[in-house]
Parts: C-alpha cells; structure tokens; sequence
C-alpha cells in the first residue's frame, strides 16, 4: 500500500471532511466540496463504482436518480471500504478491495457511472500513465454511462503560492504523486478513444471532469 492510500487510518478519515473537504479543498486548492457535489449531482446513475471511496461524503449527500442505487465501492486501503460502507449501510454497498491500475474485479460493461473523487493526484506517476485508471473505469461502464470526478493539477493551473508549498510536502511524503500532473495530459486522457466527449472545467488548482463511455 502506497503511503497515500496508508495515511487513510480511522482518525484521519474522522476528520476528512473537515481538514480536506471543509478546509484544504477550498482554502488552498480553490474549489469547494459544492462544486465537486454538482458534479456527482450531474453524473451520478443507478449503478455505481467509487474508486478511491475516501469518507463517502459525495455518496451521502448526492441526488441519486433512484431511491435504491447499487452501488460497489473499490479501494485497496480495508479501512477507507469499511468507514465508507458503514457510512453508506442504508444502501447496502459492496465493498471491493483492488487496485486501480490493475484492471478492476467488478463486471464489465455494466454500470451506470463511476466517479474517482480526488483520487488520480494520489495514483503514482503521471498522467499518461495513470490514465489505465481511466480506461479500466470506462470498461466497467455501460455505453453512454459516465466516467467523473475531480484530481488536484500541479500544472496548467492556478496554484496559490502556499497550495504549491504543500503540494511540494505532499510529493515529498508520498501522500500526493502530482508533481509533473499537466491539465494538457488530463485533457488527453478524456480524449481517449474509449470516450465519446467530455467536460472539463477548472477551479483554482482543481480539474472537474466527466466523460461519456462509448
């Protein structure tokens, strides 16, 4: 386990929402967790994967388009899928233990949409490489579902001369691997050809993103 995924222990996802959500997101990143919401409002179907499950904060506080959604929640940290599941029991989630960058051990084709909320500037390597993450989102979702999320950029972006210094912590730590992540390398990814279009917008040194499946 990378020390991003290690750092999630049950004392630092009790104060998640707080420090990262509530505080770092908008304070220093430049975009709050309300525009990352509008976009799982948006995007979010009847069946879901979350990849990189953090606190399951979206989950529980985005408009599903129906009462009971399946929802199946992929993460290699067992503490992150336990917080986040228990968090989610009135859904009854399936929680899977696997690795983003290996293909992913849920059926193919399937599922309505998949986010990965803050979850690509945690993934090792840059862009053009941890793009498979992607790719293996988009081969679990049905044509015309929807790949979506958010992702922290080091480049192409406004970085607030403190946000910059604690990306640099960050990367030095291991709790981030975004140092060399270009806005120009995210659009790219989304213009892959396993998607049909997308939107991307920026916010601060945020990207939000959602594509179509083809």
């Amino acid at each position: 386990m990378i020390a991003g995924q290690a750092s999630y222990n049950r004392w630092t996802l009790s104060a998640y929402d707080l420090t990262v959500l509530g505080l770092a997101s908008p304070l220093l990143w430049g975009c709050g967790r309300r525009e990352m919401l509008r976009n799982y409002d948006r995007n979010v179907g009847a069946r879901h994967v979350e990849l990189g499950v953090g606190t399951g904060w979206f989950l529980d506080n985005c408009a599903f388009p129906v009462a009971r959604p399946r929802i199946t929640l992929v993460d290699l940290n067992p503490t992150a899928l336990e917080f986040t599941a228990r968090r989610l029991a009135r859904y009854t989630p399936t929680p899977v233990r696997a690795n983003v960058l290996e293909p992913l051990p849920v059926p193919a084709k399937e599922h309505d949409s998949v986010g990965l909320n803050f979850l690509l500037h945690c993934v090792p390597g840059d862009l053009r490489k941890k793009g498979v993450v992607l790719a293996h989102a988009a081969a679990v979702t049905r044509p015309g579902g929807r790949v979506f999320g958010a992702t922290v950029l080091a480049h192409g972006v406004r970085l607030r001369p403190p946000a910059r210094l604690l990306l640099r912590a960050y990367n030095a730590q291991g709790l981030f691997h975004n140092e060399a992540d270009h806005l120009d390398d995210l659009r790219a990814q989304l213009e892959q050809d396993h998607f049909a279009d997308y939107d991307l917008t920026v916010h601060g040194s945020v990207a939000v993103f959602s594509a179509t499946v083809r």
